[in-house]
C-alpha cells in the first residue's frame, strides 16, 4: 500500500488548515474551512444562550428590520412553514413579536423585543470576540481586506436572491425596490 510520501507533494491536498506563511489551501476549502470555524463558534454561542443556530440567525436579522415571514423565509433560506414555527418558538420566549404589517393586513411582520434585543446583543459581542480570535494572525490592513471582500461576496449572493441587506427597519425594510416590483 503506498504512503503518503509516495504520492508527488503536488497531488498532496492539505487536510488541516496551514498556519499562517505555510501554503494556500485553495479558494474552496479555505472558505469551507472558514464556514466551519464561523459556524461552530456561531454554535457554541448560541447553545450557550440556550438558542438554536437558526433562532440565533433569526434574531440577527429582525434586530434592525421588521421583515414578514415569506422575507425571513427568504433570508433564511429556509420554508415557511420552518420560520412560522421558529418565530413561534422565539415569540413564547418573549425575544420577537408578531406586529400587523402596514402594507397588506393579511400579513404581519416580526419585530425583537427588549428581551431578543438583549439576547442578540450578548450574542453578537461573544461572536465577535470569537472572530477576533480567528483573524489574529491577520494584520489591521488584512482585516479590513477582509472585511470589504466578504462584504462584497455577501451582497453580491443577497443582491441575486432579491434581498437588500443594507436596509433597515428605519429604511425601506428588508428589500430593495427591485424585489417589490
Amino acid at each position: 500500500m503506498p504512503s503518503v510520501d509516495d504520492v508527488p507533494p503536488r497531488d498532496r491536498r492539505p487536510v488541516l488548515t496551514p498556519l499562517p506563511g505555510e501554503g494556500d489551501l485553495g479558494l474552496v476549502d479555505a472558505l469551507a474551512q472558514l464556514t466551519f470555524a464561523v459556524q461552530g463558534a456561531l454554535g457554541r454561542i448560541a447553545a450557550e444562550h440556550d438558542v438554536s443556530v437558526p433562532a440565533a440567525r433569526l434574531l440577527g436579522i429582525v434586530r434592525d428590520r421588521q421583515p414578514t415571514i415569506g422575507e425571513l423565509a427568504t433570508f433564511l433560506q429556509l420554508d415557511k412553514s420552518s420560520v412560522t414555527g421558529l418565530v413561534d418558538r422565539a415569540a413564547e420566549r418573549g425575544l420577537v413579536v408578531r406586529t400587523a404589517s402596514p402594507v397588506d393586513r393579511r400579513s404581519v411582520r416580526v419585530a425583537i423585543t427588549a428581551a431578543g434585543r438583549e439576547l442578540i446583543d450578548q450574542g453578537a459581542a461573544a461572536l465577535e470576540s470569537e472572530i477576533a480570535v480567528l483573524v489574529a494572525d491577520l494584520t489591521p490592513a488584512q482585516r479590513t481586506r477582509l472585511s470589504v471582500i466578504a462584504s462584497r461576496i455577501v451582497a453580491a449572493d443577497a443582491r441575486r436572491r432579491g434581498i437588500d441587506i443594507y436596509a433597515t427597519a428605519d429604511g425601506d425594510g428588508l428589500w430593495g425596490p427591485e424585489a417589490r416590483a
